[in-house]
């Protein structure tokens, strides 16, 4: 063991006496990184947050409806707990609720099932091409087109029977050109984007923004992640225009909301 690893492991152990977060220095161990995209410097860094607050963990119908749709998600618990509240954030403003990007259904029922609690007139809109990613291109780190197509919208459909939930539609095609039309809501209160390419989010938000009122959600799944970069782009530049009130959450997720 080197002396900067023992300073490192006695620094630790001295910390956790007062209950603070652990430091860890060795060899191994990089605590940050730097990436140029297109121009742009990206840091990255691993991130420990101790003795947080974790209500996930005592929210019955929170664990109950993670529990069934776990197998069908991408989306951790902490993500999937943020979408559940945030519905009953908006639960009294005008209008549905929509997500683009579905993929097997999990977060969809989750969104589903907190709007049945807390904003039962809202109906949920389901949207993905069930044939994977669309619309990725230069902007994008790493997605290429095609990926996540292993679902279908019998899977979705079997899911939210499971649930049962009455208060989905489902639309299968390109959005927002192919399905945005069925969409007959004068507002959408909370829209989940998880699509993971620039162009295809950019496409989303041009289509509901005019459809929000103020306070309403705006929610991007992977945001900060190295791998979905053109998701990264689109939220800063969204937030620079100052239409948006800006929250970036370490889970990934950004949330944009209606000024």
């Amino acid at each position: 063991m080197t002396i900067r690893e023992r300073l490192s492991g006695g620094l630790n152990n001295f910390l956790d006496r007062f209950g603070y977060a652990f430091i860890r220095i060795n060899r191994e161990y990089v605590p940050f990184r730097f990436v140029s995209h297109r121009g742009e410097t990206y840091g990255y860094e691993d991130i420990s947050c101790p003795d947080t607050l974790a209500p996930w963990l005592i929210d019955e119908e929170f664990k109950e409806v993670y529990n069934l749709v776990k197998g069908n998600t991408l989306v951790e618990n902490y993500r999937c707990y943020e979408l559940f509240q945030l519905v009953r954030e908006v639960s009294r403003l005008p209008g549905d609720i929509l997500e683009v990007g579905v993929w097997q259904g999990g977060t969809g029922v989750v969104l589903a099932t907190a709007a049945k609690r807390w904003k039962p007139e809202a109906r949920v809109w389901l949207c993905d091409t069930f044939t994977g990613v669309v619309k990725a291109g230069e902007r994008d780190s790493q997605y290429v087109g095609g990926e996540h197509a292993d679902t279908s919208i019998e899977i979705v459909n079997d899911l939210v029977a499971r649930a049962q939930l009455d208060n989905v539609m489902i639309l299968e095609g390109i959005f927002p050109e192919e399905t945005a039309a069925q969409i007959d809501a004068a507002h959408i209160a909370l829209c989940h984007v998880d699509v993971d390419v620039y162009e295809s989010a950019a496409e989303i938000v041009r289509w509901v923004e005019p459809r929000m009122v103020s306070g309403a959600c705006l929610v991007f799944d992977d945001y900060g992640y190295s791998s979905c970069r053109g998701i990264t782009k689109l939220v800063d530049e969204l937030r620079d225009a100052g239409t948006w009130i800006y929250i970036f959450n370490l889970n990934k997720h950004a949330i944009l909301i209606k000024r």
